[in-house]
């Protein structure tokens, strides 16, 4: 009997050291919601885009299709989000910066037509750039795709200097943004040069070529949205499916 009391003893005494250690343990981590990339495109509403607009608005709702269709052996919608945001800009008197869409998860995108901008006016190229970044800033996502498109040089803006929209673009840049800066029918970087862009960033895209342009480049968003590629970068391949080397033709350059 006496041994049978010891025996209980020890049994208890083992449980309360057991029990107090199960209690401490730590709960198990919910499920995390997948990553999410948002993209602002911002778009020339210039008078010079008249012979490409509607390809223009084509080619950005490619890129908002694409960037939200899953990929192949992807679960669509589980584990990545999606999200476009769309500016134009002129200059009429003054800086015309006009959001089309904002923060539209890719999904419930809805197509942007002629209806809602037409070309007109100059190319505030640095003002655009300076509001975008800020657009995005207030936005504070954590992962974020600048695309700019244009199909000329700087001439209108007013409210901040070349060095201006480098300082923009370089906050961008430390925030872990990418910036991407495309020439629809143009091939002169000299803009995208002098506010800090990369070679290996710019790239010219022909007439005939931006949709499928811009849902390549969304798909490089999307990789970059889930942590598949560091950057966003051009190879040779984008290049020559963007015709880069017919529009320097095109244009003498």
């Amino acid at each position: 009997m006496k041994s049978t009391l010891i025996t209980l003893a020890m049994t208890g005494i083992s449980l309360a050291m057991v029990l107090p250690a199960a209690a401490k343990a730590p709960a198990p981590k919910p499920a995390t919601s997948g990553e999410s990339v948002h993209s602002y495109i911002l778009l020339d509403r210039t008078g010079s885009m008249s012979g490409i607009w509607d390809e223009a608005l084509g080619s950005v709702n490619a890129y908002a299709k694409s960037v939200g269709e899953a990929d192949e052996g992807e679960i669509e919608g589980k584990d990545i989000k999606t999200a476009v945001t769309l500016a134009v800009f002129d200059y009429q008197e003054s800086l015309q910066f006009d959001v089309l869409r904002k923060q539209v998860p890719a999904e419930k995108w809805t197509n942007v037509t002629n209806d809602e901008a037409n070309p007109r006016g100059m190319t505030p190229l640095f003002d655009a750039i300076g509001r975008v970044v800020s657009l995005a800033e207030a936005d504070k996502p954590e992962k974020a795709v600048i695309v700019i498109m244009t199909d000329g040089y700087e001439n209108s803006s007013k409210e901040i200097t070349r060095d201006g929209a480098k300082a923009a673009l370089d906050r961008a840049k430390a925030n872990g943004w990418e910036v991407v800066f495309l020439g629809a029918e143009f091939a002169s970087f000299g803009d995208a040069d002098a506010v800090g862009m990369s070679a290996s960033k710019t790239m010219a895209v022909g007439q005939g070529r931006m949709q499928d342009s811009m849902s390549a480049l969304a798909k490089k968003s999307r990789a970059y949205g889930k942590g598949e590629e560091a950057e966003i970068t051009f190879d040779d391949a984008d290049r020559a499916a963007a015709d880069e080397e017919g529009v320097k033709q095109r244009k003498g350059q």
